[in-house]
């Protein structure tokens, strides 16, 4: 089994808080989605020749900006080229202010089967600040529209550690997505990146920098109400109703296969990395005139794979495999960090449990840290 991503790299308006790759021009939409179906053409035996994809996921940018016309092509491109599993999860990213009545209906009659919707937050004030296109009462309007059209493995997005003077925004906000009674939340806290309007106002003294002691506690209230309603976090960031995990992610976090087409978009075969170039003219220019596709290719030592998998593994309630760390990518942990695995059991953030190091609730606020003091040199 494997997965294939497709970049949609288009949105209506820039969001404050936004580092991914995308354009508010909608241009040159129809060649892109032209070169997705060429590139696919030119790429498709990245994966191993007999590859069922059991996961489809369109990701953005905005997605759910493509016409019925434009997910027409790219399905009948797909399966062209590759068998899809007949229980496969196939996820469209959306934006709620375009889940329309006619557009989740559309949907609904397309292929797609899961919806992941970026509502950020039902605080009015917030997805101003985040500079969001959608108003706080879209953000409800669009969930119960596409259940209301069918659609019942849907996921929405909040963010936390928005700047506030207390916790009851995000209470509220937590309140209000557990009332939709959606099968998964997707949680993050804000990052501010450099290159994006946060990053630039903070640099300046504009925008208020937010105690990391703020974003634990919300964190921390997060995991209680999470427990309370009957979620299970699976992965530090994604939580979900039992068994109704996100497979696509679920996918990459085990280190499967998977095929990413578009401007910006990641591949992985499990011995190396190809990264398409994040530019929407030249991406269509190279693949459409050229027939090439402008990537770079990375390829990943026993040390790199073995990062890899530390790095993503560390991340899910699952833990990381110490023994397949130790048969497969040579990799003994266990005698190489033997130290600092038992200072981290001393102090609560982590745990052995059946031959695997998961992080505890307190060790997953310091897990990037935990896995880079972790990483093999």
């Amino acid at each position: 089994m494997a997965g294939l991503y497709l970049h949609i790299p288009f949105c209506k308006q820039a969001c404050h808080y936004c580092d991914f790759h995308f354009s508010t021009s909608m241009a040159l939409k129809s060649r892109l989605v032209d070169a997705l179906v060429e590139e696919l053409a030119l790429r498709h035996n990245y994966l191993e020749p007999g590859s069922t994809l059991n996961t489809i996921y369109f990701g953005g940018g905005t997605p759910s900006l493509l016409t019925a016309t434009e997910l027409d092509v790219l399905f009948a491109a797909i399966h062209r080229h590759f068998a899809v599993a007949p229980d496969a999860e196939i996820t469209l990213e959306a934006n709620p202010d375009d889940l329309t009545t006619a557009k989740v209906r559309e949907l609904a009659a397309s292929p797609i089967n899961r919806l992941s919707i970026g509502l950020q937050s039902f605080h009015e004030p917030h997805l101003r600040l985040m500079n969001r296109a959608h108003s706080a009462e879209e953000s409800t309007a669009g969930v119960r529209r596409a259940q209301e059209a069918g659609f019942e493995n849907i996921s929405v997005d909040l963010i936390y550690g928005v700047p506030a003077p207390d916790h009851a925004i995000w209470e509220q906000d937590m309140a209000t997505a557990f009332a939709l009674d959606v099968p998964h939340l997707s949680c993050y806290a804000l990052t501010i990146e450099p290159d994006t309007v946060f990053g630039r106002q903070l640099k300046k003294g504009k925008f208020p920098a937010v105690p990391d002691e703020f974003v634990a506690r919300q964190f921390e209230l997060l995991l209680q109400e999470i427990a309370r309603h009957g979620y299970q976090q699976y992965e530090i960031s994604n939580f979900s109703k039992p068994g109704r995990e996100s497979r696509h992610n679920s996918a990459y976090w085990r280190g499967v296969p998977y095929l990413g087409l578009g401007p910006s978009a990641h591949s992985f075969n499990g011995h190396s990395r190809q990264y398409t170039v994040a530019n929407n003219p030249q991406y269509v220019a190279a693949v459409l005139d050229r027939g090439e596709v402008p990537a770079t290719v990375e390829h990943l030592s026993p040390r790199d794979q073995a990062n890899e998998y530390l790095m993503t593994s560390l991340r899910t309630a699952q833990g990381c495999n110490l023994a397949r760390l130790r048969t497969e990518l040579g990799v003994d942990l266990e005698q190489e960090k033997a130290a600092y695995l038992r200072e981290l059991q001393r102090t609560g953030l982590a745990r052995m449990a059946d031959g695997y190091l998961q992080l505890t609730d307190a060790g997953k606020l310091l897990a990037d840290h935990i896995t880079l003091e972790l990483f093999q040199g």
